[in-house]
């Protein structure tokens, strides 16, 4: 395996303007472009004023790992983005791409943890020597050392300013190993009334994810579990894939060592195989005993000190056996659906979109629901409150919906508009606001929660005309002008023998087809506005209190004969809470 040789960090704002693609034709800019942090760890990798220009050369989107073979020798360069920041690290040896990348993913993560979020090239020149300590640490002669952010709080000796900063809002510095006296500030070296001496007892926490000597005044414990839908439906209406992809985030701010047992179900059917079927290809944060999974579908874990991601899973919701949403697979019941309609009217000019939702999810206003601190959903509640006692109030949630009444909002419905509409006229809504503007690619509907409250089970509407350079054309037609007069009739025919004046007839009569040439032009017209109609339309939402998987917290239980630290009588507060999002992603196709 590979190793890391350097890591490049810029800001990306600054050079992401176009450049001129050859790698050699360089801006004045470009020319005198330097690194915001540049740190080797090992051999003689290409300097980053040699990698940005042939970084940039590549169109746009450009790849996480680019082959240059113009450097010597030819190199892999491994890059991400991040809060407006380009992370980069050459390698001219073979290795994994996903270690480096997963490096780079960890050193953004470690940064964030001491110097806050987002990240900010302002942040990153003023704190130079704290950036050093935390490559240092992660990574030794090319070789990855320790990379969890919450266990380099330990070894990385954090400024005064820094450390009375974090103290302000809970959170220490680091270890009070590498601090010779007691101090406010434990372990924060020069941040203390004493001087830094290092001792042998530097080496941290035993548990390479955790910190040591973890200490809070109030002991809380949240599990947030965040699934979003990914749905396509073909147009006549059957479901053709159904995804839901889920996060469990878990924040701890225990003292001490405590050892966690998180339980879950899925739906109303009780069973480990119930909660394997469900959460499909799951990946588990370090601290999670895979054999107690494996075993009971459980996860024990002993926590990183404060946010972390513990689990993440897929859900396929077409599989009966694994998603209780619907009993057919094709009839998914959402929260909201949308039907689209198009080639409405005498020219086919116009569609509709009509939305639909249902009523056991509550559209109320947000601070009608049931603050989620207590437990969301009844189970949860129940057995949270039965493993501690009563839940306290807390305020460090807001109200949200809870699993007896889920919270829809945020309904939006997106229409994409071809190139080819020139204008839409009559944009009209039954509910909400519709809006677009001449360039938009697409229509934006929203409809508040107070106005989705009022949509009845027929649903609401949207109706529009679209306009195409083809249809102005048409228009125009008709009123040619003849010689500076405006003229309606058909085109001269010589074949037509009744246009003529027959002999029979004293007067001069013409025979006409308005109708059957109205009809004709109409049907030409529908057969142009065929083009102009949009292919489909997509829905985004959040329901607050509802998982599109079924999945609850059953218990979250400590172990008090394996945790350490944790104190006698000390009974941490906790809390749940569920989310469903869709951004754009119920789309629906005609």
């Amino acid at each position: 395996m590979g190793l890391i040789e350097a890591v490049y960090i810029f800001n990306e704002r600054k050079y992401s303007k176009p450049f001129r693609p050859h790698p050699c034709d360089l801006s004045a800019d470009l020319v005198s472009s330097n690194a915001i942090v540049t740190h080797t760890f090992t051999a003689r990798p290409p300097p980053a004023t040699t990698l940005l220009p042939l970084y940039l050369a590549h169109a746009e989107p450009r790849p996480s790992c680019i082959y240059l073979t113009g450097t010597n020798p030819p190199t892999l360069l491994f890059s991400m983005l991040q809060d407006g920041l380009l992370f980069m690290s050459p390698c001219s040896t073979d290795t994994e791409p996903l270690v480096v990348l997963e490096f780079l993913h960890r050193v953004a993560d470690a940064l964030e943890e001491f110097l806050g979020a987002p990240l900010l090239a302002s942040k990153l020149e003023a704190n130079y020597d704290v950036i050093a300590q935390v490559l240092s640490e992660m990574c030794d002669g090319g070789l990855i050392g320790g990379t969890e952010a919450n266990a380099l709080r330990d070894v990385v000796d954090t400024p005064s300013w820094m450390g009375k900063l974090l103290g302000g809002v809970g959170l220490p510095g680091t270890s009070p190993a590498l601090n010779a006296g007691p101090t406010p500030f434990s372990g924060l070296g020069s941040g203390g009334s004493g001087s830094f001496t290092p001792t042998l007892s530097t080496a941290g926490s035993q548990i390479p994810w955790r910190r040591s000597n973890v200490r809070h005044t109030s002991n809380e414990m949240y599990v947030d579990i965040v699934e979003t839908l990914s749905v396509t439906y073909a147009p006549s209406g059957r479901p053709l894939a159904a995804f839901a992809n889920g996060s469990i985030a878990f924040t701890s701010k225990v003292s001490g060592v405590p050892d966690l047992l998180l339980s879950l179900r899925a739906g109303s059917g009780p069973g480990a195989d119930k909660v394997k079927r469900t959460m499909e290809r799951p990946v588990f944060h370090p601290c999670v005993r895979l054999a107690r999974w494996r075993d009971h579908a459980e996860l024990s874990f002993v926590p990183p000190d404060g946010r972390f991601v513990l689990a993440g899973y897929d859900v396929d919701l077409l599989d009966p056996s694994a998603s209780p949403l619907s009993a057919k697979a094709q009839d998914l019941n959402l929260p909201a659906s949308i039907e689209i309609r198009t080639g409405l009217g005498a020219t086919g000019s116009d569609f509709e979109v009509r939305l639909t939702v249902s009523h056991r999810f509550y559209t109320g206003s947000g601070s009608s629901g049931v603050s989620s601190s207590s437990g969301v959903g009844s189970a949860a509640a129940t057995s949270l409150s039965n493993n501690l006692g009563a839940p306290r109030p807390s305020t460090l949630r807001g109200n949200s919906g809870d699993a007896k009444a889920p919270l829809l909002e945020d309904l939006t419905v997106g229409i994409p508009i071809t190139a080819s509409v020139r204008n839409i006229s009559d944009l009209r809504a039954t509910k909400g606001e519709a809006h677009w503007s001449p360039g938009d690619t697409s229509i934006e509907w929203k409809i508040s929660a107070k106005e989705a409250a009022g949509i009845s089970s027929a649903g609401c509407i949207l109706r529009c005309s679209v306009i195409g350079a083809s249809s102005s054309e048409d228009d125009d037609e008709g009123e040619a002008l003849i010689n500076g007069m405006k003229s309606n009739t058909h085109d001269y025919n010589d074949d037509d023998e009744s246009e003529y004046q027959t002999n029979n007839s004293t007067t001069t009569t013409t025979t006409s087809k308005p109708n059957s040439t109205t009809a004709a032009r109409d049907k030409k017209k529908s057969r142009q506005n065929a083009i102009l109609m949009p292919g489909s339309a997509s829905l985004s939402f959040g329901v607050k209190g509802w998982l599109a998987s079924g999945l609850k917290v059953d218990s979250l239980v400590i172990d008090t004969k394996r945790s350490k630290g944790l104190g006698e009588g000390v009974r941490p507060y906790k809390g749940v809470k569920y989310l469903t999002v869709s951004r754009k992603g119920v789309e629906v196709r005609c």
